[in-house]
């Protein structure tokens, strides 16, 4: 079993894991990002509140509404993205290695080098997945009727006027969103957002070239026995991960909304002032309409989410590699020893 297969199936297994544990607080700031009014408590309550609103008015099973294509979509995206981060890790380190042999640098991937890496990655997976976040998106923010409230006393019910908002009794399943996209838009309704998604890459590319660079300095604390990640506690891995995540979150969240906007319905009336063209047009109707307050709507939400998940899923997945490489072969370091990678001093 390849170094880059182990590391896409324990990427798979930690994003599932840390989906399930952080996943109603996706569909809230889901919710956050989209809407519009902002007299509504989605625009300025805060994610406990909102928890607290979704479950007391649409019940506890709307926290996981979209939560199967989201587990698929997970699983897809961070086996894709690991797997595809290893090969060209992979590639960086020998080139590096060829160039220490050379007399130039000392053998090691650079920052920019883990960035590319990074970017590259977050590409292939973008093209490959992104029709299941569309479908994810408009499952989450879908809204589901109180039987003793009518939809417009919905407290968490986003602007009225909006067809992704109206609240419906009638189940919302996944089959229904793929005919819906396809009905707007044919096949390319599947790629909705996939601009500002493609642009987001920058997000994975920061997380993980912050991540590298603070596991790096945290080796070169260490004492010479330790070996990689084997010698860092899952607690130290959850931190750097954390700290990862949350530095990438605030420089791009902007995008976030953009994109969520893009995918989630459009309004049904002659308002063009929320009918996007394209990611610009968005973007730039936004900040005139909404000011640059309305950009990072929900990232309160999205922080402690995202640090939180990110944080799981780095933890979790060296957990996994570790215990593949000892199921494999019985001896952790002889796998992590890669011909192509620089030796350890």
């Amino acid at each position: 079993m390849s170094d880059a297969l182990i590391n896409g199936l324990a990427g798979a297994g930690g994003g599932i894991i840390a989906q399930l544990l952080t996943y109603p607080l996706q569909t809230v700031n889901a919710r956050q990002q989209t809407e519009r009014d902002p007299t509504k408590p989605a625009f300025k309550d805060g994610a406990a509140r909102q928890l607290y609103l979704v479950v007391k008015n649409e019940g506890w099973e709307r926290l996981y509404g979209g939560l199967m294509p989201s587990l698929v979509g997970t699983a897809a995206s961070q086996g894709v993205y690991y797997y595809f981060y290893q090969i060209f890790r992979n590639r960086a380190e020998a080139k590096a290695l060829e160039r220490s042999r050379r007399g130039l640098g000392d053998g090691s991937v650079g920052m920019l080098q883990s960035l590319t890496v990074a970017a590259l990655s977050g590409c292939v997976n973008v093209l490959l997945t992104n029709p299941i976040w569309v479908v994810v998106t408009r499952m989450q923010t879908h809204r589901k009727a109180n039987k003793q409230q009518s939809p417009e006393g919905l407290t968490c019910a986003p602007d009225k006027v909006m067809e992704a908002a109206i609240t419906e009794n009638t189940p919302y399943k996944t089959i229904d969103v793929f005919q819906e996209l396809y009905k707007e838009a044919g096949v390319l309704g599947f790629w909705k957002g996939v601009i500002p998604a493609l642009i987001m890459v920058s997000n994975p590319a920061m997380q993980f070239m912050l991540y590298e660079t603070l596991l790096k300095k945290l080796k070169k604390r260490r004492a010479s026995n330790l070996k990689g990640a084997d010698g860092l506690t899952a607690l130290e891995i959850f931190l750097l991960g954390a700290v990862a995540k949350l530095g990438a979150t605030v420089v791009t969240y902007p995008l976030l909304v953009v994109k969520a906007r893009l995918q989630v319905k459009q309004r049904i009336d002659n308002d063009k002032r929320h009918h996007y063209k394209g990611t610009f047009d968005a973007f730039t109707k936004m900040v005139h309409h909404e000011g640059l307050k309305g950009m990072y709507k929900g990232m309160g939400t999205k922080i402690v989410q995202s640090v939180f998940a990110s944080a799981l899923l780095f933890m979790i997945k060296e957990e996994l590699v570790k215990g593949a490489r000892l199921l494999v072969t019985g001896n952790t370091s002889l796998v992590k020893k890669l011909p192509s990678k620089p030796s350890r001093k």
